[in-house]
């Protein structure tokens, strides 16, 4: 079995950037589990499908191809061939993936793909339930938090960034709306794992981020050399 490092945590906690970051820098494949909810997110809509029908979601899953390429800092997503790396990151998109991934059916299909991004070699994957259910015995198991307020001016600034109109105080509201959702569901619920190392990302610049994952992954005996995942 490859080597896994599982980092999770809630949307805006630095997940994203500082697994891209770690996976450029060890030279491991980048799996980023939020893409999958999204990529079938923006599949249901375009379809029509009912968010509220859990039969309908498990079937346009069962009927969909996601996959991945490129370099860590420069992913992109397919969807049924499709590049969908732009479309699958607005807001909307957001909402709706976490009304995809409540649901136990298309939760548990996914399980099944996302696993076997495992056989391509060493990895480093993002999401909500990869050190508890995905990976859960992964090499290392991260998970980054940050407080609400500092979540959402970084979510903020980001969409800013890509001349998305966000207010802070909508953002805020969002990801509090996200945060309940993904933390009370039944199935794969966001949670540490029980021998995850939880990192407080709340005053940390992406650069001392990354120096903290580097620093719990490197000591780790079976860590692969850079340049060595094959």
């Amino acid at each position: 079995m490859s080597f896994v490092v599982a980092i999770d945590g809630p949307a805006a906690a630095g997940k994203s950037t500082s697994a891209r970051a770690l996976a450029e820098r060890l030279g491991f494949r980048y799996l980023d589990t939020g893409a999958f909810y999204r990529a079938l997110a923006l599949k249901a809509r375009e379809a029509g499908t009912s968010f509220d029908d859990p039969r309908a979601l498990f079937a346009v899953a069962s009927d969909t191809v996601i996959d991945f390429s490129g370099a860590p800092s420069r992913a992109h997503v397919f969807l049924d061939g499709r590049d969908v790396s732009e479309e699958i990151r607005t807001p909307e998109v957001s909402e709706m993936a976490s009304r995809v991934a409540a649901v136990p059916e298309v939760r548990r299909l996914m399980v099944q793909w996302q696993r076997a991004m495992r056989a391509r070699g060493p990895l480093v994957g993002e999401g909500r339930d990869l050190g508890t259910v995905v990976f859960p015995d992964a090499e290392v198991k991260l998970y980054l938090d940050a407080d609400l307020d500092t979540r959402a001016r970084r979510r903020a600034r980001e969409l800013q960034a890509r001349g998305i109109a966000a207010p802070v105080a909508d953002v805020r509201e969002d990801l509090a709306r996200r945060d309940d959702r993904d933390r009370s569901r039944a199935d794969s619920p966001l949670r540490p794992a029980g021998d995850a190392i939880v990192i407080d990302t709340s005053g940390m610049t992406p650069e001392r981020q990354l120096e903290a994952m580097l620093d719990v992954v490197k000591t780790h005996p079976g860590c692969p050399a850079p340049g060595g995942a094959g």
